[in-house]
């Protein structure tokens, strides 16, 4: 079996410097566009002046609509506010306008989620809505969370639903189950020499091969 943690220690921390444009300035997940990534400094004030009217105009327009990048842009944005006004009060006071406390938590969430979550939101495979919902959890449920939500195709509402169930204390097993989805579940499609021999082995081992698989990744993953 796969253990819960393979090298012991919680993946699920922000490990790039807060407005650093990791994820937007990677052109083989941006493109184009990566040349055009802006990084938000805390510690320049020039950087920071940017940051709050970028933040401004972010929260004048509609969160719910627009470009992916955007809106990661502008949660890079909201996260080096915070960053350099030392408070999500202090950075709403500076950016003014429609950006209240509560908007600019919620997206200064979303610039710290890991790198794993944030490259499918770059790329459109989660909406920023939704990663919105998944950055109120904590831990590897966020993990989890995400990937159902690419696995399984849920929508905003119940990636919503989803994390308030979760921080109501549901395991997150538990809240993916209710909602029909098999936490773990992933359709994989092999080379057909591949998946002769996976289901020759599993015949051979007696199991299914699933566990012939999670077996293998473990190894893998460990060798890492």
């Amino acid at each position: 079996m796969i253990d819960d943690r393979l090298d012991g220690r919680p993946p699920a921390d922000r490990e790039s410097p807060v407005g650093q444009p990791v994820v937007r300035g990677d052109a083989s997940v941006t493109g184009e566009r990566a040349r055009q990534a802006v990084q938000f400094d805390p510690d320049d004030s020039d950087s920071l002046e940017r940051a709050a009217q970028t933040v401004r105009s972010f929260a004048e327009a509609s969160a719910g609509v627009g470009d992916h990048i955007y809106m990661l842009e502008g949660a890079a944005a909201c996260a080096a506010l915070v960053r350099g006004e030392g408070s999500y009060k202090a950075a709403a006071e500076r950016a003014g306008g429609e950006a209240s406390v509560s908007f600019i938590r919620k997206w200064a969430r979303v610039h710290d989620l890991p790198q794993a979550i944030r490259r499918h939101v770059a790329r459109g495979h989660i909406a920023p809505t939704a990663a919105k919902h998944i950055a109120r959890v904590s831990g590897d449920a966020r993990f989890i969370l995400a990937w159902a939500t690419l696995d399984h195709d849920l929508t905003v509402r119940e990636v919503r639903r989803l994390a308030s169930e979760i921080n109501e204390g549901v395991p997150v097993e538990d809240a993916l189950r209710d909602y029909g989805v098999t936490p773990g579940e992933v359709t994989v499609e092999l080379p057909l020499a591949v998946y002769r021999e996976l289901r020759r082995s599993a015949s051979y081992q007696g199991v299914e091969p699933d566990q012939v698989i999670a077996d293998a990744l473990t190894a893998w993953f460990r060798r890492e």
